[in-house]
């Protein structure tokens, strides 16, 4: 293994701040690995993977072939099956794990969140009034809505959604973010949106929505994390970078 060869599984905004990091730190090989969800991902700095490995066994087996020393899972907070398969590789591949998870959001005063462990009792939250719903989830868990056609949805997501995957009476809307307040509190009020559904995927990016239904008074069926961060798990992009210096034995200090 190569202890500065550093694969990250990626796919966030955090993950390409690091990579872009890491690749300027010189003295590191970095491979970012992208799951192709996403049609058009931005530009990203290093080798760029795309694709699955075949859960925790095809990635074990891509970082001995490969000479991985270093595996970061900087995944989305909500994608845990990635998340699981990388620390089971981890294990079998007997590399250290880097695992950076943001911090969820936290309600404030003013905010009217109602709590959902998933996207099926979400949609099952909205109730049985006629609504305008402002769905920020993303494209993957739209299918639980579909069941409740009486609402009407607003659905934004980065790529186009498959009309079978979506909710009958929706408006769709692609963009990719980051989201301020201002923008988010105008389009909450040009749609009529009565109610938002989020989930707490936490950091700057996604918050104008939270902040913009708090200063509207709209409530939020807030999506709750499928698992809890791992135990030894970093914050910031910056602690990223601290720990794969050391476990790569660079200097703490650029230039030193």
């Amino acid at each position: 293994m190569n202890p500065r060869h550093v694969l990250i599984l990626g796919g966030t905004g955090e993950a390409r701040r690091l990579a872009e990091a890491l690749v300027q730190e010189g003295g590191l090989r970095v491979t970012l690995s992208l799951a192709g969800r996403t049609a058009n991902p931005r530009m990203q700095a290093g080798d760029v993977r795309r694709g699955g490995f075949g859960g925790a066994e095809g990635l074990a087996r891509y970082i001995r072939e490969n000479g991985v020393g270093i595996l970061l899972d900087a995944t989305h907070p909500f994608a845990a099956r990635i998340s699981e398969n990388a620390a089971r590789a981890a294990k079998q591949a007997a590399v250290p794990l880097v695992s950076l998870e943001r911090p969820p959001w936290q309600a404030v005063d003013g905010d009217r969140w109602i709590e959902a462990e998933n996207a099926t009792e979400a949609a099952k939250l909205l109730g049985a009034e006629p609504r305008t719903v402002f769905l920020a989830i993303g494209r993957q868990e739209l299918a639980p809505f579909a069941a409740f056609p009486w609402h009407f949805y607003i659905v934004r997501s980065v790529d186009p959604v498959e009309p079978a995957a979506a909710p009958a009476n929706a408006r769709f809307i692609h963009e990719r973010g980051p989201f301020d307040e201002a923008a988010e509190r105008a389009l909450l009020e040009k749609n009529g949106v009565e109610i938002v559904v989020a989930k707490n995927s936490g950091g700057n990016a996604t918050y104008g929505k939270i902040a913009a239904a708090r200063a509207l008074g709209l409530p939020v069926v807030m999506v709750r994390r499928p698992h809890p961060p791992a135990s030894d798990a970093v914050a910031t992009v910056e602690a990223a970078i601290e720990r794969i210096r050391h476990l790569a034995c660079l200097p703490a200090e650029r230039g030193e």
